[in-house]
């Protein structure tokens, strides 16, 4: 397997490594890279704040992290990445204060040089600016960069136009970490690999396509941030649209970074842009107030940020379509939203209703349904119609036929945060957004914005505990696949 390879040294350097991603999601992801033997001891990561601490007091917080943030973690592996982990304080506005980087990265000695930007995009600017400046950015230097890249399409040309003064688009690695995961890459694989499922993957045979990416907990920490992107800008232009692509796309005829990111530009370029009309019957857009998830009692979004003016939707259901040969006149439902029932991220593929019932007298039969599940528990379901045993005729109901990854390979399989991070190593950007599609994405994006304030559009409301208010987008015969639905 490819996520076994050993790959050549590096030095990463993570700008605000001290942060929530870096603990939560990238220190994680390294431990196990080096632990599975892909990172070795001669590599370097060197972590960038302006926090006052020496790199023992780093160490001794990262080690205390992966302590608790990690499944059975081994204390020698934890010992061996603190020992390649160096800290520096640095004010990442002060051009004179990145010389400690200047002179940690000509020690470390690596031509092979990572800078993960994982700091508001406001600094992307200063921090590309005093590397240049430094001579500590070459033709081998690479990238990454974390979301939000701009709040809308003016802000982000100004984040890439700034980013591009400095590093070559083959450089630049904008990371969507729902394009790691395990579930994902097989969508890749099961629609590419099984001739049965590309013959039916059109709009001869699809009904309706659902695309549900929810969340359980409220806005917590992230207040002031999601109060001024909500959840049409903080998921649907990212997630939700990159997940779409790889449902909708057209096969590439080879799998390699570009070949698969012209076929997801065609898809962003073919969505049906929203005007006055029907952005008010093919949206809805929506805020939690107080409910109630596991029995606990949950604030209200306005209670969550300490304030009770704010317009920002938590919770947005909308009905696209992508104008072209394969997917003409199916719609597309995306769903995203916070304090929903409990946190799921599913894709489920409608398939038509049989053409007619051989079985008289007997009950509807239900239609086929793929349902590919994100998270929490990755795997893919095929649902289908089977004969109930025993006699009495043909008594008949769905029954799922599953593929359970865990049950399946029996060990863990790498975070997406791991395959990522290898990707950039190994200078991979197939997994990664290109410039032109993360603009065509922010055009759509606009449509729906725009004739929003045009409109006037209504914010509902919703209890936390629910589903949302998204039925109302649905056509009539179509529903989302409901909690009851889903097999646990």
């Amino acid at each position: 397997m490819t996520t076994k390879n050993e790959l050549e040294d590096f030095t990463l350097v993570i700008f605000g490594g001290d942060g929530d991603l870096a603990m939560k999601k990238i220190f994680p992801a390294l431990y196990y890279r080096l632990k599975h033997g892909q990172i070795k001891a001669a590599s370097d990561i060197i972590v960038v704040s302006n926090n006052k601490k020496t790199s023992e007091d780093f160490r001794t917080e990262l080690r205390q992290n992966l302590l608790e943030k990690l499944a059975k973690p081994k204390k020698e592996w934890i010992t061996a990445l603190c020992n390649i982990t160096t800290y520096l304080e640095i004010e990442l506005t002060d051009l004179n204060s990145y010389i400690p980087l200047k002179e940690a990265l000509h020690k470390a000695g690596q031509e092979h040089v990572l800078l993960y930007y994982s700091t508001p995009s406001s600094l992307f600017s200063m921090i590309s600016s005093s590397m240049y400046q430094h001579g500590m950015i070459t033709n081998k230097t690479k990238v990454v960069l974390e979301k939000p890249l701009g709040s809308n399409l003016a802000t982000f040309e100004e984040v890439n136009n700034t980013i591009r003064q400095y590093f070559q688009e083959r450089q630049i690695y904008r990371i969507d970490h729902y394009l790691g995961k395990e579930t994902v890459q097989n969508l890749m694989v099961l629609r590419f690999a099984n001739h049965l499922f590309e013959l039916a993957w059109n709009s001869q045979n699809i009904d309706y396509v659902e695309i549900t990416v929810a969340e359980s907990l409220g806005v917590g920490t992230r207040k002031g941030y999601y109060d001024n992107y909500g959840a049409l800008k903080d998921m649907v232009q990212n997630h939700l649209l990159q997940l779409l692509c790889l449902v909708a796309m057209e096969p590439p005829s080879i799998l390699d970074a570009d070949s698969v990111r012209d076929e997801k530009l065609k898809v962003l370029k073919a969505l049906v842009p929203f005007d006055k009309t029907n952005v008010q019957r093919r949206t809805i857009k929506a805020q939690y107030t107080r409910g109630e998830i596991d029995d606990d009692f949950v604030k209200s979004y306005q209670e969550d940020i300490d304030g009770y003016n704010s317009n920002t939707e938590t919770f947005i259901a909308l009905r696209t379509y992508v104008q072209n040969w394969r997917w003409s006149g199916i719609p597309f439902y995306l769903r995203t939203g916070k304090r929903m029932t409990e946190r799921y991220s599913e894709i489920v593929i409608n398939f038509k209703h049989v053409p007619h019932n051989v079985f008289p007298k007997r009950a509807a039969i239900d239609r086929n349904k793929l349902i590919i599940r994100l998270q929490p528990n990755e795997r893919i379901e095929l649902v289908q119609m089977a004969k109930i045993p025993g006699p009495g005729g043909y008594r008949y109901k769905p029954i799922s036929l599953e593929l359970d990854y865990l049950a399946s390979v029996g060990k863990k399989f790498p975070d997406a945060y791991e395959r990522l991070i290898m990707d950039v190593v190994r200078g991979n950007q197939t997994l990664f957004m290109r410039e032109d599609e993360v603009r065509a994405s922010w055009n759509w994006i606009h449509s729906i914005m725009d004739n929003w304030d045009a409109t006037n559009q209504e914010l509902k409301l919703y209890q936390a505990g629910t589903e949302g208010p998204g039925d109302a987008i649905l056509k009539e015969g179509h529903q989302w696949n409901k909690m009851k639905n889903r097999t646990t």
